[in-house]
């Protein structure tokens, strides 16, 4: 790197319609991983061209840049059977602990009771997990081109098929369940949105109904939480947004989180929007209520924190509380749930493969209780996420990588 390179040349077919050349002699064969969804290609086929371009199809690479250890995204807690389910959307696998787990100071890596993981499970780009408190089941958000909720038994280990699929809106993100009116609610980033189904929602079936539109302020949705005592929805937004329809629309935000009736429908405007500095807002992910005290915690991705707003919080306000510090273990904290029964509140991190948890009215620079850790002692993960059209700055001699 750092001057130009010829990588490969390749012929482009005669026949204008092709898309791809028929295998020839020369091709070589590639084995895609059975470890991932990719296992369902099996076997493909890589064309030697016999015209003077590159001959040598299966050279390896110079080297890899590659996270091999989980990153979790997502965190959700069975109080029932005393377990821990984390996302991890750096292996499209779902990893099941026990609540108590906690990887001290010098100790391995924790051990996981069993994982999710395969091309069967349809697990990938998993952004929010959901457990059933009645049956267990198990509900995994696919974001990106996922477009699907998968649930699977709660006992499912290894490569399982879910025993129901639902097809969402493309760029889902995260999802909550009225286990009172027996529906749930699912966030879209773009076109931003709230859609609600039928509790047992499967296939093709479609919302009850949707929230979109201007009136709405929703952009870029991610996070969201329902307080069923209060009757709150609170969905939080990174600020950005465009009409895909209109060219020069897109424009950027403040991060926002934008509160409703638990029934909103429609172009329906929000009750109050919690929004400005002291708000401490930063590319907000998880967020999850208290349903004894209304507080709503916030995972705050780049914020470093998980900041703590009350029910009734509206405008430029700060947060009632903040865990924020070198003791609490946070980097880039994107999940966070909850656990009304042990006064415990869990945090998911993306930036060191962890997963930390705290009282539940902690404050301040607060060492975790416990944590659960699936990498070697202090790794700082590399935070990828759907790589893509890499860029490489030659003055800088640095690799731009979008995610």
């Amino acid at each position: 790197m750092g001057s130009p390179r010829l990588v490969s040349v390749e012929t482009l077919p005669d026949d204008p319609e092709a898309c791809f050349r028929p295998a020839s002699s020369g091709a070589r064969t590639v084995l895609a991983s059975s470890h991932n969804l990719f296992g369902d290609f099996g076997e493909a086929e890589v064309e030697a061209q016999d015209d003077g371009g590159t001959k040598d199809v299966a050279r390896p690479p110079v080297r890899i840049l590659r996270d091999t250890a989980p990153i979790y995204s997502s965190v959700a807690v069975d109080d029932k059977r005393n377990e821990v389910f984390l996302q991890d959307n750096n292996l499209w696998s779902i990893r099941v602990f026990s609540r108590l787990d906690n990887a001290k100071p010098g100790t391995p890596p924790t051990e996981a009771r069993r994982v999710i993981v395969g091309n069967k499970t349809e697990v990938q780009f998993n952004s929010c997990v959901y457990i059933d408190p009645i049956n267990g089941d198990v509900y995994s958000v696919e974001n990106d081109i996922g477009d699907v909720i998968v649930t699977f038994s709660h006992d499912a280990t290894g490569n399982a098929e879910p025993v129901r699929k639902l097809k969402v809106t493309h760029r889902a993100y995260a999802m909550a369940m009225d286990e009172e009116n027996q529906e749930f609610f699912v966030s879209v980033q773009h076109p931003p949105q709230v859609a609600v189904y039928r509790r047992g929602a499967s296939g093709d079936e479609k919302p009850k109904r949707l929230l979109i539109g201007d009136k709405t302020q929703l952009s870029d949705s991610h996070g969201m939480a329902i307080d069923t005592k209060r009757k709150l929805l609170f969905v939080d937004n990174w600020g950005n947004s465009a009409d895909d329809g209109v060219p020069g629309s897109g424009r950027f935000g403040p991060p926002t989180i934008t509160v409703y009736r638990l029934n909103a429908n429609g172009d329906e405007a929000p009750l109050r929007i919690i929004q400005g500095p002291k708000t401490g807002l930063d590319w907000p992910g998880a967020m999850s209520v208290d349903m004894d005290t209304g507080d709503l915690y916030v995972a705050n991705d780049m914020g470093q924190d998980l900041i703590v707003f009350h029910s009734s919080d509206h405008g430029d306000v700060a947060p009632a509380r903040t865990i924020k510090g070198r003791s609490t273990g946070l980097s880039y904290p994107v999940g966070v749930f909850v656990d009304s029964k042990n006064k415990e509140v869990w945090a998911t991190n993306i930036g060191n493969s962890t997963a930390t948890v705290y009282p539940l009215m902690a404050n301040g620079d607060v060492a975790p209780l416990r944590v659960i850790r699936s990498a070697a002692e202090g790794k700082q993960s590399l935070r990828f996420g759907k790589t893509q059209a890499l860029a490489y700055d030659s003055n800088r001699e640095e690799i731009l990588v979008p995610n």
